[in-house]
């Protein structure tokens, strides 16, 4: 007999490996689409050359990371069917809408503008070609946006209802699915990271170029642009989280309580947890440091709502599960063929509730003659583990406030001209280049890990949900995903490191193009010096 446990921990850490991989190329391809925007709306505006070469330049590293992105996003809707068939059955008439709209509205309109954006700069006018550009930057983000859509029903499942004939979860209502209110935070919050994460990877590589004193004029546009993009998008990044905070502690009370180790329900407003070990096995965070009232404002918008703790939430999932072996019992009654009113009655006064009687199943077939430990089994289960959690989110948090302060300090000595002599910030926006990456693939785990043990949160077990698959094909295929993605991270960062030291001079002969060219650089404009030690420490 095949493991169920093996089956399912290896297609959630495949399906897991799979997720971080493409979410390693996504957040670039959101972010700086809007900025090759901005950039050739300036050329547009201006007929400025530079700014035609900085859309052309910054659009071919753009282009590696959006086919490598391609490449490893395609799998992971696969794996619904092969890895996730039960779950795919149980909710495909909701969850796969979403996913098609969005290859048939966003993915192709993106795909084939990418085309006309590389192939099209002689071919087309120059406002002709912004149109293009801006519908890439469309294409990408409504791709976002109708996955996004997909997954904010998963952690709140919405416009459904399960149909006890078909003993599947069926769409009542496209409005709901599309305006849930998850959905649409976490829409915002990941292209916000997305634009910080292409913002830090623009303002780091032209602070390479410009403490190398070489393409300074175009690393000089370069900077500023990624510096003001950048400032609005972690100020967006930080607004949007805390109402992710208000969306969890309205929808989510588990991944909240979760996050803030919160085990006790304490007086409103709660007190956010500054710095703490959480204690999975007893209960209570260790040393904890805590901001008075911080969390029950976030969370609650108020100051006499309670934020409910681990040890409350327990005992009301308790009573779900009790209710949900009264709502299983029903629901076999009707399957044995009572469909009378009275039958109907009970299962609909009962059905929320069945989602968590199949909590069971991880433990006893026999559902609703589950014993008192196999009920505490499940009951555990419902809460995710406190650790990765905490630190994950706090981790993040961390890591925006640093992007914060680079991009405002980048933006400060921009605005004051006084740059060059802020050698340390170039040195640090360099070094910062991968940080936001890790940071999205934080708040990733703190997304998808917190919403255990479910799929679809409070309806469909994560432990149901797997496909019958041998062990042994998952540790193989988990192997071939891990090697293959592997090669083609590698293959992006040779590729973007290739490009980035040839430097936006190969686009034309010579390093100094723009410094010796003057005319391109349009009317009134004044190149700087070089950023060495020897340059000028004020003029910038």
């Amino acid at each position: 007999m095949v493991p169920i446990d093996e089956v399912v921990s290896l297609s959630r850490l495949q399906f897991a490996v799979t997720a971080l991989y493409h979410f390693l190329f996504v957040p670039l391809t959101l972010g700086l689409s809007w900025i090759l925007v901005i950039m050739e709306s300036v050329y547009v505006m201006t007929g400025n050359q530079i700014y035609k070469d900085m859309t052309r330049f910054w659009g071919k590293l753009f282009g590696i990371n959006f086919a490598m992105g391609v490449a490893t996003g395609i799998t992971l809707e696969f794996q619904f069917g092969t890895n996730w068939s039960y779950y795919s059955h149980y909710v495909g008439d909701i969850f796969g809408t979403p996913l098609a709209i969005e290859g048939l509205m966003a993915f192709f309109m993106e795909s084939t503008f990418v085309g006309l954006f590389f192939f099209g700069w002689d071919k087309l006018s120059r406002k002709q070609h912004l149109v293009v550009t801006v519908l890439v930057a469309l294409g990408s983000n409504l791709s976002a946006l109708w996955i996004l859509i997909a997954n904010g029903w998963m952690n709140n499942p919405v416009g459904a209802e399960f149909n006890f004939e078909t003993m599947r979860m069926e769409l009542v209502s496209m409005t709901d699915v599309i305006f849930n209110p998850v959905a649409q935070v976490k829409f915002v919050h990941t292209v916000a990271a997305g634009y910080v994460t292409a913002s830090m990877f623009v303002l780091g590589v032209s602070a390479w170029y410009l403490l190398k004193a070489r393409d300074t004029a175009f690393a000089l546009r370069s900077f500023a642009v990624a510096a003001g993009f950048g400032l609005a998008a972690t100020l967006s990044v930080i607004v949007l989280g805390d109402e992710s905070g208000y969306t969890a502690g309205e929808v989510n009370k588990v991944k909240l309580a979760a996050i803030e180790a919160e085990w006790d329900t304490h007086p409103a407003p709660a007190g956010l947890t500054l710095f703490g070990l959480p204690n999975d096995k007893e209960e209570r965070t260790d040393y904890a440091v805590k901001i008075p009232y911080v969390l029950g404002l976030i969370a609650t918008r108020s100051a006499d709502t309670q934020v409910l703790g681990i040890k409350d939430l327990k005992k009301e999932h308790e009573v779900r599960i009790r209710n949900g072996m009264l709502a299983y019992a029903a629901l076999t009654r009707l399957k044995s063929g009572d469909k009378s009113p009275e039958a109907r009655a009970e299962f609909d006064k009962l059905k929320k509730d069945l989602g968590y009687g199949l909590l069971l199943k991880k433990y006893t077939n026999n559902v609703v003659d589950a014993t008192p430990e196999q009920i505490s089994l499940a009951v555990n289960d419902t809460i995710p583990k406190v650790a990765p959690l905490f630190w994950s989110f706090r981790g993040m948090v961390a890591l925006g406030f640093l992007f914060l302060f680079i991009f405002s300090a980048s933006f400060w000595f921009l605005a004051k001209k006084q740059l060059a002599p802020q050698r340390w910030l170039l040195r640090l926006a360099v070094i910062s280049i991968p940080l936001p990456w890790i940071a999205a693939e934080l708040g990733w785990i703190v997304a998808e890990y917190g919403r255990q043990p479910w799929t679809i949160a409070g309806i469909l077990p994560t432990h149901l949900s797997a496909s019958s698959l041998q062990p042994g094909s998952l540790y193989f295929s988990l192997a071939g995903f891990i090697l293959f993605y592997t090669f083609l991270l590698v293959v992006e960062m040779i590729l973007m490191v290739k490009y980035a030291r040839l430097g936006p001079s190969s686009l034309h002969t010579g390093q100094y193009y723009w410094e010796t060219k003057g005319k391109d650089n349009g009317p009134g404009d004044v190149l700087p010096p070089p950023l060495n030690p020897s340059a000028n420490a004020g003029s910038h």
